[in-house]
């Protein structure tokens, strides 16, 4: 691993980026500005992040001698999502930036309630669903409206189905393939947000101004900055919270703490321990962007201011069929639109995103 005289990874060095979607081909583009080369591992045959990469390796995620072929190739490694296998990275050791706790803790949802339990922060009243005793225990216990969701290999809405009555229960948990499974009261909230932070290896840390998320169907819709009134004034509290929990992970890199805006407080969510389509908005709308700051933070790089450009930010998502609105999006004054060239237009797949910029 090539150093710059003891103050981080020498531009040139290769960067490999596990996963090659639109996260990856973000976190490509700030690591090229830097003055590195980065090494795309994923298993489709043209990932969007391939495209502006210096080297593609098509492989399993769970090809453990692909991987360290890979990773041999490699002066850091990191990832773009928290669906895999851990197996294959233990090896890597700390070539691999974030390390394999990240994912270990949320890329299961009961393991991350109880982390989040021993953390003492604020999470919905839950129990953990492996058969119909413990289904109708969950519901008697925690009552309706009541959220099953899959311990594993939830995004976007997927792995989830809703509870609002006890004779629903059993419909829910099919619907969500009888698998494993956590149940989550219903909880009453103003808003959603997220805190993303960035910690770097020597325990520094940055976070950014909150975003308010708007969602549909499960699917993130649009991300504003400022969060308004709602979220106002649990702002401190959750960016400390986000802080610790980064902590306690001894997380490197970016990891995103998702909110609910409770009457008590902040409620977390999830953990996501990656760069985040919340944050989307700080390439153009912050003095540096998530994804840049991954890649400093991972390279040993010192980390950088995050306060807004402008007063305020929105960005909103292209999924599906909103990317045939390109014309009218490119000719737009002050729209950043950003097109992830991904083959197929699918409903609920995300295209791209625009940010417009106050």
């Amino acid at each position: 691993m090539r150093q710059a005289g003891g103050t981080g990874l020498a531009p040139g060095s290769t960067i490999g980026i596990i996963g090659g979607g639109q996260l990856g081909r973000m976190l490509a583009i700030a690591a090229a500005e830097l003055g590195y080369r980065c090494h795309i591992y994923d298993p489709h045959e043209a990932p969007c992040a391939a495209d502006v990469a210096a080297v593609f390796t098509r492989g399993s995620f769970d090809d453990a001698g692909a991987i360290a072929a890979f990773a041999a190739a490699c002066d850091v490694v990191t990832y773009e999502f928290e669906n895999l296998p851990t197996a294959p990275l233990e090896p890597l050791g700390d070539k691999l930036q974030p390390g394999t706790r990240s994912l270990v803790i949320t890329q299961d949802r009961a393991v991350e309630k109880r982390f989040l339990d021993e953390a003492g922060v604020r999470i919905a009243p839950w129990a953990e669903v492996e058969d119909e005793a413990s289904l109708a225990a969950a519901i008697d216990r925690l009552g309706p409206p009541l959220l099953l969701k899959t311990r594993r290999f939830g995004y976007d809405g997927k792995g989830q189905a809703w509870a609002h009555a006890h004779e629903e229960a059993a419909t829910a948990w099919e619907a969500i393939g009888r698998r494993p499974a956590v149940a989550e009261r219903g909880m009453q909230f103003a808003a959603e947000y997220s805190v993303i932070v960035a910690r770097a290896a020597n325990g520094a840390s940055t976070t950014w101004p909150v975003s308010r998320n708007i969602h549909e169907g499960g699917i993130l819709r649009r991300s504003e900055v400022p969060p308004g009134p709602a979220i106002a004034g649990q702002v401190a509290e959750a960016v400390k919270v986000a802080a610790t929990l980064a902590k306690r992970l001894e997380h490197v890199g970016v990891m995103t703490v998702e909110f609910f805006a409770c009457a008590d407080g902040p409620v977390v969510n999830e953990i996501a321990p990656r760069v985040h389509n919340s944050g989307h908005w700080t390439i153009e709308g912050s003095l540096t962007s998530q994804f840049e700051q991954h890649i400093r933070a991972i390279c040993g790089l010192p980390l950088r201011d995050t306060r807004l450009t402008g007063g305020a930010v929105s960005m909103d998502n292209l999924i599906g069929a909103d990317v045939e609105q390109w014309r009218a999006l490119v000719a737009e004054p002050g729209a950043h639109v950003h097109f992830y060239n991904k083959a197929e237009a699918r409903p609920g797949r995300k295209m791209g995103h625009v940010t417009r910029v106050d």
